[in-house]
């Protein structure tokens, strides 16, 4: 064993050490691995219980041989350049840097929220900027992307969902949870502006309980994974969050519960998602959600129900409209962990709070589940496809 093997593993074992905690002096900069999500369980526990997650999990997967590396990029809002060339800016820097990554990426996934309003010059703006990527691209929709013609331009450029994959000895699953909203639309008599301009709000109690999986692709999903080992590494990118973050923001899917039914058998499960625009983590159960970043805009986190284990970023300077903001190089290692490394274009040399202050990171770590939150704003949510 070299050197550097040796050091590494003093390291660990210095770290997890009973009633052992790093270093405060020990700092995570905005290139350092920041969230890990392993596949296997043990360690994680450990992390949690000092909060220090990100740290511990950086080191551990430190040594680890690299199995294949693959690159997410969402929620890039894109207006027409005649209207705001901000986000397009940052949305060609993003794919500019993963068609740079070396070693290459084995494939690029988009996360949806490609357009902004859903229209045609969006989003074929949208396609025309993702040619700087050659490497193999797949795609999951927004609900930015959907509701002004319910799907049939982002269909037409970028094909049908659900899909999956094998590569590598992981079976990937790319689900759609935006398109399933109860249609209110129809008898308010909405034009398809108006109908786009209510889904595109952050409000709830106008958009309605949308974001859900839906009894056919939950059908599918299980389908599609019973042939499939139960100790193998599963990975479903979702826009939506898979669990029950905040409602009144459609920050969850509806039906999560029975997407974690289907998936509770399997026990190296990754749910990988956009939408909330924020460094988010969690687990429930043996399933694991990191929550991405957009190139378009950070959102505050919720009032309530920001997961325990996630580690807060700082506030964004208002002053620097890429501060905040990024994509994601995801590695799957050789011994079946996925490791997430945000790369944020923040210009500070850190991207965690100390303190709610610093975040306005609601009740993190006390993680409230309020379902009947959903039912009282939409009573039948339940009844829906």
């Amino acid at each position: 064993m070299d050197h550097l093997s040796n050091e590494r593993r003093e390291i660990v074992q210095t770290l997890q050490a009973p009633d052992t905690r790093p270093d405060p002096s020990l700092r995570v900069t905005r290139r350092t691995f920041l969230h890990k999500s392993l596949l296997t369980a043990g360690v994680t526990a450990s992390a949690a219980t000092y909060g220090w997650f990100p740290l511990i999990n950086t080191i551990d997967l430190a040594w680890g041989q690299t199995g294949f590396k693959f690159a997410w990029v969402s929620d890039t809002h894109l207006y027409p350049k005649n209207v705001n060339t901000r986000f397009v800016d940052k949305a060609t820097r993003a794919f500019k840097e993963v068609q740079a990554m070396s070693p290459p990426a084995d494939f690029l996934i988009f996360g949806g929220d490609l357009a902004q309003l859903g229209d045609p010059v969006e989003l074929d703006l949208g396609a025309d900027i993702l040619k700087e990527v050659k490497i193999k691209k797949v795609f999951i929709p927004g609900e930015h992307d959907w509701y002004l013609d319910m799907g049939k331009k982002w269909e037409a450029l970028f094909g049908k969902q659900p899909w999956t994959f094998d590569h590598k000895g992981v079976r990937f699953v790319g689900l759609d949870t935006v398109s399933r909203g109860p249609d209110y639309w129809t008898a308010k008599k909405m034009t398809d502006k108006e109908r786009m301009g209510h889904m595109a709000t952050l409000d709830g109690s106008v958009a309605g309980a949308w974001a859900g999986v839906g009894r056919d692709q939950l059908q599918w999903l299980q389908q599609n994974l019973s042939s499939w080992p139960k100790d193998r590494p599963v990975v479903i990118f979702t826009h939506n969050p898979l669990y029950e973050y905040y409602p009144p923001w459609n920050f969850w899917v509806r039906d999560w519960r029975e997407v974690h039914e289907i998936l509770k058998p399997y026990g190296n499960v990754t749910n990988i998602h956009g939408h909330t625009h924020q460094v988010l983590y969690n687990e429930i159960g043996k399933i694991r959600s990191i929550g991405m970043l957009a190139t378009s805009w950070p959102w505050p986190y919720a009032p309530e129900g920001v997961p325990a284990l996630t580690k807060c970023h700082l506030r964004v300077d208002p002053g620097d409209h890429f501060d905040g903001v990024g994509w994601a190089q995801l590695t799957m290692s050789a011994a079946n962990k996925i490791e997430n490394e945000y790369m944020m274009w923040r210009k500070k040399d850190h991207i965690f709070a100390e303190a709610q202050v610093d975040s306005g990171c609601g009740d993190n770590g006390n993680q409230i589940l309020s379902p009947r939150t959903a039912d009282r704003e939409w009573p039948y949510y339940g009844a829906y496809k």
